[in-house]
């Protein structure tokens, strides 16, 4: 990990040392989902000031060496609405794609990213930073963004596709009970209005946060905000909510994004 200790979040040391030992044989993709809250204003060591937060997020994000360590940003956008967790107000969510924990470790090492990440130590206020697994995702689950045309209440210019986010943690149990009863009614009631799941994922670690530990992290994506509402309202979805939804889920945050990029949409995790 990086050399310093962060002031914008705690490191999983234990979760660190499981990616580090890793023999290189076992070692493969991570996609790491990144929660952000920003700094109203930065505050370098310096003493420069004038830039927001996010506007020294966005000097730090490292495209370059991503790129020359063969990873990807397959998901990013800004949060518009928070439906649940009220600790923490997040402001953006991105996801990075590593071709392996090893390049993820490394790059904390490079000195091109050090120089960098005073930006982010500069703008950042709170994050989680959150290894993960993709699930296979059957086509009654999935989002068919082709049939997005034909919808009723279908992407315009005025209201675009938002992308849900839910990371979850579950009660014992939750995830294969009272889950499971949920999700087959709510993706059923979501897909008639053409949402779906894009992207679900099991979480293997929290490499940076605040100690709480996560079971999966979900992004379910909607051709419009109209038709993400459509479903809050549907009465079948909202019995289920009540009855199975709440008894499954220990804890929560949900946000809603309107994605500046967005593959898992299309293509999945892949």
């Amino acid at each position: 990990m990086a050399p310093h200790k962060p002031t914008y979040g705690k490191v999983d040391r234990e979760y660190g040392q499981r990616m580090f030992t890793m023999p290189p044989e076992e070692d493969g993709p991570v996609w790491m989902v990144n929660f952000m809250k920003y700094k109203e204003e930065a505050t370098y060591a310096d003493g420069t000031k004038g830039i927001s937060g996010q506007e020294a997020d966005d000097k730090y994000a490292p495209i370059e060496i991503l790129t020359e360590l063969g990873a990807e940003v397959p998901f990013f956008g800004d949060v518009v609405l928070q439906l649940a967790g009220t600790d923490v107000k997040w402001d953006r969510i991105g996801v990075v794609k590593y071709p392996t924990r090893a390049a993820f470790l490394g790059m904390q090492n490079r000195k091109d990213f050090q120089e960098k990440h005073q930006h982010k130590e500069a703008g950042m206020e709170f994050t989680f930073v959150i290894g993960c697994q993709p699930v296979d995702l059957t086509p009654k689950f999935r989002v068919n963004p082709e049939a997005w045309s034909s919808v009723e209440h279908a992407p315009n210019d005025e209201d675009g596709p938002v992308m849900v986010v839910h990371l979850l943690k579950f009660v014992e149990g939750g995830r294969q009970g009272d889950m499971e009863e949920y999700q087959s009614k709510a993706f059923t009631v979501a897909q008639k209005h053409g949402g779906g799941a894009a992207a679900i994922f099991t979480v293997e670690g929290t490499i940076m946060g605040d100690g709480r530990q996560w079971d999966e992290c979900r992004f379910i994506s909607y051709p419009s905000m109209r038709s993400f509402m459509a479903v809050v309202q549907d009465p079948e979805r909202l019995e289920a909510q009540g009855t199975h939804r709440v008894a499954a889920i220990a804890d929560t945050y949900t946000v809603i994004v309107r994605p500046r990029n967005d593959t898992f949409t299309t293509h999945g995790p892949i």
